[in-house]
């Protein structure tokens, strides 16, 4: 995983988050391709590599997300921009 020091920009965490995505969807089909055909040592083996490759792929999504939650706290303070509801959550409405 990187290191906070090696910062990325916004995008790239993101692409890099979407490029493991794209290698355990891979070693997925690969896997299935080796049960298919009865080997399924091989087939273990892709799919724990999928694992890992998700795994990874998840941690980056998540520095992604706190890479850009605070890009736009940033933003806010050097703005003065107050969001309405920071949460995203929808509000319940009253009855």
């Amino acid at each position: 995983m990187l290191k906070r020091s090696n910062r990325l920009g916004r995008n790239d965490w993101h692409h890099q988050a979407a490029e493991f995505h794209d290698l355990a969807a891979h070693a997925h089909r690969m896997a299935a391709v080796h049960h298919g055909k009865e080997d399924h040592r091989r087939g273990h083996e892709l799919s724990k590599q999928a694992m890992e490759f998700a795994v990874k792929a998840h941690r980056l999504a998540e520095e992604a997300q706190l890479e850009s939650a605070g890009f736009l706290e940033k933003a806010m303070r050097v703005t003065g921009t107050v969001l309405a509801n920071p949460t995203g959550k929808r509000n319940k409405k009253k009855s």
